[in-house]
Formats: structure tokens, C-alpha cells, sequence
């Protein structure tokens, strides 16, 4: 086969790789509130939700509920490095989701996040611990597509409110 149709052909084979993985089984696909909507109610994840658990040197501790948790701090994005691997929850991280990663918050939980320097807001739902990366600074990582909404893309970070929102979810039930 002549380089030039080998060359041709990659895009095909692109393409239809592609189009595989977005075939899949709706009820396996996490529930999404809609803007305006009471998110769904969920059992907490069987992976996830450890009363503690140890990363890169700090011991962090799980949060029983996510009732009442509101704190402001920085939010960072993660996208494509990440996209398509397992979640804490066990999912598969999809950066086109509206998604986040929380290191105490029970898992999955919803959070209303607020970019505190444009006013944008979006309801996320909890489904990955992080961010890793700065633990004293961040708080927050959301996926490229909250990133969007929440225009931050461009700066990488943002400081912002984090408030869970109902249903509140538990650790464990």
C-alpha cells in the first residue's frame, strides 16, 4: 500500500475508534440535572467513600454528608491527560461531562460551583477525588466542560464558591 493511501486512511480508522466509545448503555450513564433541576438522588458510590484515605503524603477524611459544606477557595480543570480513565466513583472520566473532583465530599454528591470573579455558576456532580496538585490552595478540579461554563479555561485556575446542593448525600446510608 503507497504511503499516500496509508495517510488517508488513518483518519478513517481515527474516526470510527472514535465513534465506538461513544456507543454505551444508558443505564450505566451517571444521571445530569439539568439547568433549573433538582439533581437526582443516588446511593454513595461503593468505591470512593473510605472513612480516610492517604495521598501524597496528607491523610484526608471523608465528610459523612455533604449538608452545609460551602467553602471558597481555587478551582483548577483537568481534561484531556485524564479523559476516559477510571474515577474514584469507578466511572470513566468524560471532560465533556459536567463533572468535579472533591477530596472530602462523599461521593457522587452535587455542588452549585460560582466563579467568584465573573459571576458564572454551574451545577456539578461529584464523581472523582482531587485536586492533588497544591492541596493547600485548591479546592476544587472540574472537568474541561464546567471549565468552559465557568470561563476559566484560559486562566487554569479560578477562585470560586463551592456549596453542596440536595439531594445531600452520605458517605454511607
Amino acid at each position: 500500500m503507497e504511503r499516500a493511501q496509508r495517510l488517508t486512511l488513518i483518519p478513517v480508522i481515527l474516526a470510527l475508534a472514535t465513534a465506538c466509545t461513544m456507543i454505551g448503555s444508558p443505564e450505566l450513564a451517571p444521571p445530569r440535572a439539568q439547568p433549573g433541576e433538582t439533581p437526582p438522588a443516588e446511593p454513595p458510590s461503593r468505591s470512593g467513600n473510605m472513612v480516610s484515605y492517604e495521598q501524597g503524603g496528607h491523610t484526608y477524611r471523608v465528610l459523612s454528608s455533604s449538608a452545609g459544606y460551602d467553602e471558597r477557595g481555587i478551582a483548577s480543570w483537568y481534561g484531556e491527560k485524564f479523559h476516559g480513565r477510571p474515577t474514584s466513583s469507578g466511572e470513566t472520566f468524560d471532560m465533556n461531562e459536567l463533572s468535579a473532583a472533591h477530596r472530602t465530599l462523599p461521593i457522587p454528591a452535587w455542588v452549585r460551583v460560582t466563579n467568584l470573579a465573573n459571576g458564572r455558576s454551574v451545577v456539578l456532580r461529584v464523581n472523582d477525588r482531587g485536586p492533588f496538585a497544591d492541596p493547600d490552595r485548591r479546592i476544587l478540579d472540574v472537568s474541561y466542560a464546567a471549565a468552559v461554563q465557568l470561563g476559566m479555561v484560559g486562566s487554569g485556575t479560578a477562585t470560586v464558591r463551592v456549596q453542596a446542593v440536595e439531594p445531600w448525600q452520605h458517605r454511607v446510608r
